[in-house]
């Protein structure tokens, strides 16, 4: 599975894919985390099997969301505390409970 990870310019988010990634390995899960720049949403879209998006861009919601919507990939805003903490088994959560949902 594929978790995109799209902030301002794809950098501020690099640690948290860190630590996403090591969440993931300790659990042996086959998941990867990537971060871009938002610019890049149509791109992603083609590939993610979820999309988080840092709460640093959220005022692009409505321009984003719909266009994850139309292309079937479900999209969340990242949890801000969770974001702040950089606390990657937190936003793995999300991301995987996002997915189930999309699955139901």
């Amino acid at each position: 599975m594929k978790i995109t990870l799209l902030c301002a310019l794809g950098m501020s988010t690099s640690l948290l894919v860190k630590k996403m990634n090591q969440a993931a390995s300790a659990r042996g899960l086959d998941v990867e985390v990537e971060a871009y720049a938002v610019d890049s949403l149509e791109t992603q879209l083609k590939t993610a099997d979820i999309l988080l998006i840092g709460p640093q861009i959220r005022y692009k919601k409505n321009e984003i969301f719909p266009k994850a919507e139309a292309a079937g990939v479900p999209i969340e805003i990242i949890d801000m505390k969770a974001y702040g903490t950089i606390d990657g088994e937190k936003v793995l959560d999300q991301a995987l409970e996002l997915k189930k949902r999309g699955n139901d």
